[in-house]
């Protein structure tokens, strides 16, 4: 069975901020199976699900700050994802202090168990979204991305982004191969030597091994498409266009 693809909303945030529903529809229209939200623009989880419910698209996950995911908020957080089907709750970005040194990042992992371990009784998971920051080594060699992976529980996800990894010099396929069953939720961005400058399938990303890798080790079950520089085009042009190009690959 294809992996269903699913558009990170990040990249129409502009659009999302005028118009959240209309610009979800107009993802729907193109033909993305789901969408992986950054943020709700003040709707309530209700509105939301009847919109996806009219639209059919699928929730992959979404993007929610770690602080959403402490014990004041948590109970806020698990209702609203339930009302709209998202089990997938990844962190989008860790501050630099607490993935600075290899001992920042085990305490981090510690703290990021705890909020999987809460999560679980509900059928969700977390996980933790990389940035070119995360792929660089720390002392004694390993990097954020490394330490976190390793010192996190089996169902935390490890949500890889091409680009970000590529930007920060990772091996464009190595870090989806280092956590087998924990790609759950894959960020494909092109990388062409500037950050997201291309859209998918014009740039250097190695495209039929990452989607090998995520579709034999990695355990995906969605791609997300992340775009965020436009060259021209609207930014619903190029996640089009991004969409266009991976159902040309035969995703």
């Amino acid at each position: 069975m294809s992996i269903p693809i699913a558009l990170q909303l990040y990249s129409v945030r502009d659009d999302c901020a005028r118009d959240f529903f209309g610009t979800i529809r107009q993802v729907a229209a193109m033909g993305y199976d789901g969408v992986e939200f950054a943020g709700y623009h003040g709707v309530s989880a209700e509105e939301l699900k009847a919109v996806l419910d009219e639209t059919g698209l699928k929730v992959a996950g979404t993007h929610a700050g770690f602080d959403t995911l402490q014990d004041d908020k948590l109970e806020d957080t698990i209702r609203f994802h339930q009302v709209i089907g998202c089990k997938n709750l990844v962190v989008p970005w860790l501050p630099e202090a607490t993935r600075a040194t290899p001992e920042a990042c085990k305490e981090t992992a510690e703290k990021l168990n705890l909020v999987a371990e809460k999560l679980k009784a509900y059928g969700m998971r977390t996980g933790f979204h990389c940035h070119h920051c995360d792929m660089s080594p720390l002392e004694g060699g390993k990097s954020p991305w490394d330490l976190l992976g390793e010192n996190t529980v089996s169902e935390f996800i490890m949500q890889y982004d091409t680009a970000n990894g590529m930007s920060g010099g990772a091996d464009p396929v190595q870090p989806i191969l280092d956590f087998p069953g924990r790609g759950i939720t894959v960020h494909l961005k092109e990388w062409s030597g500037e950050h997201g400058a291309k859209v998918i399938g014009e740039g250097l990303v190695p495209w039929e091994k990452v989607f090998d890798a995520c579709e034999t080790v990695a355990g995906t079950e969605w791609y997300v498409v992340e775009h965020e520089s436009y060259e021209g085009m609207t930014p619903l042009e190029a996640v089009k266009k991004c969409l266009d190009n991976l159902r040309n690959m035969g995703k």
